[in-house]
């Protein structure tokens, strides 16, 4: 695949302000079915950074004020959890930010994207601003912007006040009219000083893993709930982007962040089972946020399950405000065909059984094995996914600047004594940093074909609780020790640095 000779405009960053790009003429991608690009440049001002997420990584979960959320409860629930870890300490960033900051900052990256735990915020949903929970993002974004790196605050990642969850949770509307009080609280409390607001992160999973499937908090398995959980989320975030827009006085971008899927049909039918899953997981939540309504098809495919009544009117217009970037969570893609009813039905969608389904009237669809190769959460690597989904994206809604907010891959690292290393031990992650390079050159490639593609986001700058799998899986550049709280940069992390000060993939 060759790159067009136009030459697309790209917006300002850590290089300064934006200017013309000929990315035919700076680089050349490999063979296009390998996506190991070197010496690929990409534009002045991309910005390169990395996200985590409060419960993942901050601790201190009894402390500064911070009442309980779902995950909390829900890792304390018996069977839920991998080695029924818990959140309380993870990596510890609570207590050892300042270092945190100073590893970002040595890591040359642009940006962080972290998310706000709301329990620490309002340890009840409800209520006055814990200052003690301020004071803690305040020291953060403070940190950040003093080491030149852009926040990026995401309000929602998963962890809804446990009080919150006690009056219904996202299946009912008051909690997205408590979400925008937050967003206020938080709007007037750092919007002078925020680069860009996400307001949700992944409402698929918040929505299907947790009131469909019960595989993440609050582990519900009620299909009407998770429907409903859907437009709420939508709705929370619309009243959020008009909260934040009223209280923050700086001039931050507004986003939402969806894990968009990437389908492969195989079999008669195929195109009809792929329809419906994209409508489940994608649809629903693109064309209300960006078009207004809902996929008529996707109402009437879940009909037996709920009549939609909990939309009510005006939504619509909520919902839908307007945007300055979409972010883009990837990391694999699925394959499904439609299932003929005989012998067991296949369900080999990446996430843990616990007894529900993520895929509310999608009954005769079933998610097939996915070819190698695959990362230790046993999804399947392909960086063609991410340049298509970027450009399918674009396609349907030009103008819209995309950012990649998420994309990485957990191993089984190990460390090794190595002389030649600071410290004399290091992490060899070949397969990490493999993978980072084909990504990032789909992401090259995508650029080439003419998307506005602001940035990419490495998940994630540290080893973390990886929810329902516990300690057991390492997403991180850097190593975390859990026994002793010690960082240590991976070769991935060393290969990532290069990438963020050069703006040019390291060979």
């Amino acid at each position: 695949m060759s790159a067009p000779t136009a030459q697309a405009v790209h917006p300002g960053g850590p290089d300064g302000p934006g200017r013309s790009v000929d990315l035919a003429a700076v680089s050349r991608t490999g063979p296009d079915d390998d996506y190991r690009g070197r010496g690929l440049v990409l534009p002045p001002g991309f910005v390169l950074g990395s996200a985590t997420a409060a419960y993942q990584v901050e601790g201190g979960a009894h402390e500064g004020g911070r009442g309980p959320s779902i995950w909390d409860t829900f890792s304390r629930t018996p069977g839920k959890v991998w080695g029924g870890d818990t959140g309380d300490v993870a990596a510890d960033q609570y207590h050892r930010l300042d270092q945190d900051l100073d590893l970002m900052a040595s890591l040359g990256l642009h940006a962080y994207r972290f998310s706000v735990a709301w329990s620490r915020v309002q340890p009840t949903g409800r209520g006055p601003a814990n200052p003690e929970g301020l004071a803690f993002y305040d020291r953060l974004v403070d940190g950040l912007l003093a080491r030149g790196i852009t926040p990026v605050a995401t309000l929602y990642h998963w962890d809804l006040p446990q009080a919150l969850e006690d009056e219904g949770g996202w299946p009912v509307r008051a909690t997205a009219e408590a979400f925008a009080d937050y967003a206020a609280l938080l709007g007037t409390a750092l919007g002078d000083r925020v680069g860009t607001w996400t307001t949700m992160n992944e409402p698929w999973c918040s929505a299907y893993l947790g009131y469909g499937s019960g595989a993440h908090a609050p582990g519900r398995t009620e299909p009407a709930a998770a429907l409903a959980a859907v437009h709420h989320l939508n709705l929370g975030h619309g009243l959020a982007v008009q909260a934040l827009r009223a209280a923050s006085t700086g001039t931050p971008e507004y986003s939402v962040t969806l894990n968009m899927h990437v389908f492969r049909g195989e079999g008669e039918g195929a195109a009809d089972a792929v329809r419906l899953v994209d409508g489940l997981a994608n649809r629903v939540f693109l064309q209300p946020l960006l078009e207004g309504g809902y996929p008529e098809d996707v109402v009437a495919a879940t009909a037996a399950l709920t009549d939609w009544s909990f939309v009510r009117d005006g939504d619509a217009a909520t919902v839908r405000q307007p945007l300055d970037v979409l972010g883009v969570n990837y990391y694999a893609t699925t394959r499904v065909r439609r299932w003929d009813g005989t012998g067991p039905r296949l369900m080999a969608d990446g996430h843990k059984d616990m007894g529900g389904t993520p895929w509310p009237g999608a009954d005769h669809v079933e998610f097939l094995p996915q070819p190698g190769p695959h990362t230790d959460m046993g999804w399947n690597i392909e960086p063609a996914g991410l340049e298509e989904v970027l450009v399918d994206l674009a396609a349907r809604y030009p103008g819209l600047p995309l950012m990649v907010t998420e994309n990485g891959a957990a191993f089984a690292d190990e460390v090794v004594e190595d002389p030649t290393a600071p410290g004399g031990r290091a992490v060899h992650d070949v397969e990490r940093v493999d993978y980072l390079r084909r990504h990032v050159t789909a992401c090259h490639r995508a650029l080439a074909r003419g998307v506005d593609l602001r940035g990419y986001l490495v998940w994630s700058l540290l080893d973390n609780f990886e929810w329902g799998y516990g300690y057991s899986k390492r997403f991180g550049i850097v190593r975390v020790d859990y026994e002793t709280q010690e960082r240590l940069p991976k070769d991935s992390a060393r290969w990532f640095s290069e990438l963020a000060r050069t703006g040019t993939v390291p060979a």
